[in-house]
């Protein structure tokens, strides 16, 4: 009964008529001696490689880029810590982390303090848990490693592809496309990397955007493996570097902010902006949607998996548009006031001195406060299809 149950399942989860075009079937992709063509089983070797990937990072965080910062000048210094209060510490604990002006009351008459004190000790207490920038460097110093390595990787192998120049090569014959073992290694990493954030999202600096980089990451993982199965390398590639394009520059913005080199974080942003928005809201539709939705709909005419697989890019375009907002509000507020107030999605809270001493606030793009807070520092677009952190 249980082996019926089995086979009923795989075949509706493996059934042809909704992987593969008309008159395809998982047969036809066997491959002959010679030719090997993408297998579903895979996608299963990404899963080591995440935990060898995720190895690495730690080594790398510890022996690269700690030492880094450190000549850098970046102290691993947490913010002031708040002054031991038990009755504090159970209201912070057990009920609220933000009392509001009633609670506030109370506990001024309860302790004889001030309400401004009360209201200073529980912002010290929220940012006394909060990552030191040691640690969002040696985060934001891995990720640019990454983004940069595998970038230059793709971008060397797409370039002496014939789809690159020629888009319509993506679906010539398809899905009878050999694997090479240079596009299987690149797809691999790819998904491997993104497995591992999304484990590591879990322990990572947590923003605000924590559920839109969830969905995203899981929409990441979702189209490389869906068009790892069904042979849409090719396009794949394409959506893979053209999302990396952008990555890297943001981590580089990050870095230089926590380093506290003001101009060059603020010029590698705008860069990093112009680059983004010039990928995901001009290229990205106009090149990769194109082929997708209307190049292969001639080519090999659409079949179910072919809508779930544009559903997908589109929905990553909607993620695209998303940050792309962002990232022109902050911009705009640069240019028009010469600062950028506290970002919507930043992990660090203003501290107290900070709002005693707004006029103190450093200009630029990724504005540092007087405690060496960062107001922005968020993985913007982490990801790409390809995102991401």
């Amino acid at each position: 009964m249980a082996a019926a149950a089995a086979a009923l399942l795989s075949a509706w989860l493996w059934n042809e008529r909704f992987w593969l075009p008309h008159n395809v079937t998982w047969a036809d992709l066997a491959g002959e001696p010679g030719t090997q063509y993408p297998q579903a089983g895979h996608v299963l070797s990404a899963f080591p490689l995440a935990l060898g990937i995720f190895a690495v990072r730690l080594l790398f965080e510890r022996f690269i880029a700690k030492p880094c910062a450190i000549k850098l000048g970046i102290q691993d210094s947490g913010p002031h810590r708040a002054q031991p209060n038990a009755i504090l510490e159970k209201v912070f604990t057990s009920i609220t982390k933000c009392p509001d002006g009633r609670r506030l009351e109370g506990l001024s008459k309860q302790l004889d303090w001030d309400v401004r004190k009360i209201q200073r000790w529980f912002r010290h207490r929220r940012n006394q848990d909060k990552p030191t920038i040691l640690t969002k460097f040696c985060e934001s110093m891995w990720r640019f490693t990454f983004y940069l390595s595998i970038f230059s990787y793709g971008l060397k192998f797409i370039w002496s592809s014939p789809w690159f120049w020629d888009t319509r090569q993506c679906w010539y014959n398809y899905p009878f496309q050999p694997l090479t073992s240079s596009l299987y290694y690149y797809y691999i990493m790819e998904l491997a990397f993104y497995w591992s954030l999304m484990f590591s999202q879990f322990t990572d600096i947590k923003r605000k955007d924590f559920l839109i980089m969830f969905v995203h990451h899981l929409a990441t993982i979702g189209l490389i493996t869906f068009s790892y199965m069904n042979n849409m390398v090719r396009v794949g590639t394409l959506v893979l570097c053209l999302h990396d394009a952008s990555d890297f520059l943001l981590e580089a913005a990050k870095l230089a902010n926590y380093a506290k080199y003001q101009r060059l974080c603020d010029a590698t942003f705008m860069l990093f902006g112009v680059v983004f928005i010039v990928t995901r809201l001009g290229i990205y539709p106009f090149w990769i949607l194109n082929t997708t939705l209307f190049e292969s709909w001639e080519l090999i005419g659409p079949y179910p998996s072919w809508w779930l697989f544009n559903g997908l890019l589109v929905t990553l375009q909607v993620l695209h548009i998303i940050w792309s907002c962002l990232i022109i509000r902050i911009a705009y507020k640069a240019l028009m006031r010469g600062k950028v107030s506290k970002d919507d999605r930043s992990d660090v809270e203003s501290s107290s001195e900070e709002e005693d001493m707004t006029s103190n606030s450093t200009k630029g793009i990724f504005s540092t406060s007087s405690n060496g807070a960062n107001r922005i520092n968020g993985h913007v677009a982490s990801a790409p299809w390809a995102e991401e952190e």
